[in-house]
C-alpha cells in the first residue's frame, strides 16, 4: 500500500506495508565486560575495561561499573586510568565472544530464521510469522531474554516494535535488562518527543548542524519538506523525512552481507580553512569507528570522500595487508589520507570516510586489537 503525505500543494509517497510487522531488536549489554565477569567471578561488580591499559590501548567495551565514571569505547585506556584509578584492564578473547554470541543465535533461531545480525552483541528479528506461532512480539522477546540469561547467565535489552528503527530505539530505553515497546499508535507522539541526537545513526557533527537549523526533537524535521532535508542531508534526508513520521520501510535480511561501512557529513557552511577540515574530518572518524566496532567483520581498505562546494569530489584509498583492528590504526590511515588531501584547493561541502575489504570473521577468523 502507498501512503502520501501532503506539504503544501505537493505529495510525497511512501510505501507502507499493510500488514504490520512485528519486529525485536536485542541487544546485550556490556557484552565483552559482561562474559568477562562471567569468566571470572572476582570481576563482577567492578569497574572493568576491556582493551588497552593504563598507559596506553583504546578502550573497546566497558562494564555498567566502569560507564558509571563516564568510560566508554574508543576512549584512551590512559585517560580512562586517570577518570577511574580503579578500572580494571582485560585483555580480550574474541574467540571467546563469537562462541557466546553462537549460542544466542541459536536461541534466536528457536523463534524466528529471519534475524539480521549487526554485530556480535545485536540483532534485529522479524517474528511476524515465528516458529512458536506466538501472537505476542512483546512475549517473544521477553522468552528470549530468559532463555539467554538462563542459559548463559547473561542480561539482554529489548526493543519491541513495527519497524526497525524504533526497536532499535525501543532496546536503548530502559537499559540494562529492559524490556521496550513502541506500539503503532504511540510512535509518532514517541518521535516528535525524541531528541535528534538519539536518532540512530545522526552523529555529533549531524546533530550539530541540526541544531543550528532549530532542529533538537523528531517535531522539528516536520516543518521541512523533503526537499529541504536531501539538501541538508543527502540521501539520508529521504530517510528522516520517514522516520519523524514512523516510517521506516527496511525489511530484515537474514542474508545481508555488508560490503563497506561508511560516515560522511555535508557541511551547512564550506570549509577551506585546513585545521577546520581536520577537526571535522576527526569527529567522521570517531563515528565512523563506533559504527565498525559493533560489526563481526573486519576491513582492510579505508577511503576519503571530499566534495567542493562545486559538487566535483575526489576519493583516495588506502589497503592494508592485514585488517583495520583499533581506532589508533583506523586514525592513522584517515591522518595520512587527510594529509593527502590538503591544501584544499577550493572549499568543501562534503567529507567522508569508508572501510572496506571486509572479509566475513563471525565463524573464523581471530579478531585482534592492538594493544
Amino acid at each position: 500500500m502507498t501512503l502520501y503525505v501532503l506539504y503544501g500543494s505537493k505529495k510525497y509517497y511512501f510505501n507502507v506495508e499493510m500488514e504490520i510487522r512485528k519486529i525485536i531488536h536485542v541487544d546485550m549489554d556490556a557484552f565483552y565486560a559482561s562474559v568477562e565477569q562471567l569468566d571470572d567471578p572476582s570481576l563482577r561488580g567492578k569497574p572493568v575495561a576491556v582493551g588497552g591499559n593504563a598507559e596506553r590501548g583504546v578502550i573497546a567495551a566497558a562494564s555498567y561499573e566502569a560507564r558509571k565514571f563516564g568510560i566508554k569505547s574508543a576512549m584512551s585506556s590512559k585517560i580512562a586510568a586517570k577518570i577511574c584509578p580503579e578500572l580494571i584492564f582485560v585483555r580480550p578473547n574474541f574467540s571467546r565472544y563469537k562462541e557466546v554470541s553462537k549460542h544466542i543465535h541459536t536461541i534466536f533461531r528457536r523463534y524466528t530464521d529471519k534475524i539480521e545480525p549487526l554485530a556480535l552483541d545485536e540483532a534485529f528479528l522479524d517474528v511476524t510469522e515465528n516458529k512458536m506461532d506466538m501472537k505476542s512480539a512483546t512475549f517473544i522477546a521477553q522468552s528470549i531474554k530468559n532463555d539467554i540469561y538462563t542459559e548463559l547467565n547473561l542480561v539482554a535489552s529489548a526493543g519491541v516494535s513495527y519497524n526497525k528503527f524504533l526497536a532499535k530505539l525501543a532496546s536503548d530505553q530502559d537499559k540494562p535488562n529492559g524490556l521496550f515497546v513502541i506500539q503503532p499508535e504511540e510512535a509518532q507522539a514517541f518521535m516528535d518527543k525524541l531528541p535528534v541526537s538519539r536518532f540512530f545513526g545522526v552523529g555529533k557533527v549531524t546533530a550539530d548542524k541540526m541544531h543550528e537549523l532549530l532542529i533538537f526533537h523528531g517535531k522539528d524535521l516536520k516543518r521541512f519538506s523533503l526537499e529541504e532535508l536531501q539538501s541538508y542531508f543527502g540521501k539520508g534526508g529521504t530517510f528522516l523525512y520517514g522516520i519523524c513520521r514512523g516510517i521506516d520501510n527496511r525489511l530484515v535480511e537474514s542474508d545481508r552481507k555488508r560490503k563497506s561501512i561508511a560516515a560522511e557529513n555535508t557541511f551547512i557552511n564550506d570549509v577551506f580553512d585546513s585545521t577546520n577540515f581536520r577537526n571535522l574530518a576527526q569527529e567522521i572518524i570517531e563515528t565512523l569507528w563506533k559504527r565498525y566496532e559493533n560489526q563481526d567483520k573486519k576491513g582492510r581498505s579505508l577511503s576519503i570522500k571530499v566534495k567542493y562546494f562545486d559538487f566535483t569530489q575526489i576519493t583516495r584509498s588506502t589497503t592494508l595487508t592485514t585488517e583495520i583492528n583499533s581506532y589508533v590504526q583506523l586514525e592513522k590511515l584517515a591522518h595520512r589520507l587527510i594529509e593527502n588531501v590538503l591544501p584544499l584547493p577550493k572549499s568543501v561541502r562534503l567529507i567522508g570516510f569508508q572501510i572496506s575489504g571486509f572479509k566475513d570473521v563471525y565463524f573464523d577468523y581471530q579478531l585482534r586489537l592492538d594493544i
